[in-house]
């Protein structure tokens, strides 16, 4: 079962449950994936990589909406955003821990041959396309750039 259809049948059940909150978030997972199709031409199927990058898109949101909330004192509208993060949150796969993400991150570097500063740009562009839905975006240009500055 495709992304789409998951969600889909998703917000049938949080409709049937009386789940507020959960079908506020997919029904903003919906909103985008279909705002992706129709800018692509229409009614396709979504490839897998979009629809993981549409997912990040909208947790990151959703996570930093809840930081700014928490910043000015407003814990009822971050409870909310943190709640549609970990609903969004289910459907990209695990995360990696900090362990694992930078032996991923060294292996690719001993791969691609990069020895320098110069190199960050192709390691940034093979790093972000491996490790895409694992890890955050920020947490490996972090890391690339520690490993090859050093």
């Amino acid at each position: 079962m495709n992304l789409k259809d998951r969600i889909d049948s998703d917000i049938k059940a949080a409709m049937l449950a009386r789940e507020k909150d959960k079908l506020n978030a997919l029904r903003a997972i919906k909103s985008a994936i279909l705002l992706e199709l129709t800018k692509e031409g229409g009614g396709g199927e979504l490839d897998e990589a979009v629809g993981m990058r549409i997912l990040q898109k909208l947790h990151k949101q959703r996570a930093e909406s809840a930081a700014i909330y928490h910043q000015q004192g407003r814990a009822d509208l971050a409870q909310e955003e943190e709640v549609q993060a970990k609903v969004i949150e289910a459907y990209l796969p695990a995360r990696m821990d900090a362990a694992a993400l930078e032996a991923a991150v060294i292996a690719l570097i001993g791969e691609l041959g990069a020895n320098g500063m110069k190199d960050m740009g192709r390691v940034m562009g093979e790093a972000n396309k491996r490790l895409a839905g694992q890890a955050d975006g920020s947490a490996i240009a972090g890391l690339v750039k520690k490993l090859l500055g050093a």
